[in-house]
């Protein structure tokens, strides 16, 4: 009678990123961060100095849920928000020298992260390209 739930691709998807996601909390408290703003920092890390409409559309969330993390992380002073030169309707997102230099301590989270995963760098590769090919295809 109907779908099995462990046979399922969303449900395992799903709970599988809740326990990831508990997984980073102990990982990131050290920093201050939750795994939400752990993302918006790593999507900044890759491009500094971005409008809130592109970071996010870049981490997949709406610009309210980005408003109140944007504020969090100011206050942490890992970023400032600035309105864009000639555009004073749109801000622009950068990091403080402390925001900057919290990157080579979120390597050392990734890695042991993916280390707690029980996952090779090679399954999580195919890992990644299975979900983001799961992406692709839905969007």
């Amino acid at each position: 009678m109907g779908p099995k739930l462990h046979e399922q691709v969303c449900y395992t998807l799903y709970s599988t990123s809740g326990i990831i996601t508990q997984a980073y909390r102990s990982l990131l408290e050290p920093m201050g961060l939750t795994y939400p703003q752990f993302v918006v920092m790593m999507a900044l890390w890759q491009k500094d100095k971005i409008s809130v409409t592109e970071l996010a559309a870049t981490v997949g969330l709406s610009k309210p849920t980005m408003t109140s993390l944007l504020k969090r992380l100011e206050l942490l002073d890992y970023i400032t928000r600035e309105f864009e030169q000639g555009d004073e309707r749109q801000k622009c997102i950068a990091l403080t020298a402390l925001g900057q230099s919290l990157a080579s301590k979120a390597d050392t989270v990734a890695e042991q992260a993916l280390c707690a995963t029980g996952l090779s760098n090679d399954e999580a590769q195919q890992l990644i390209a299975l979900c983001q090919k799961i992406r692709i295809e839905l969007s």
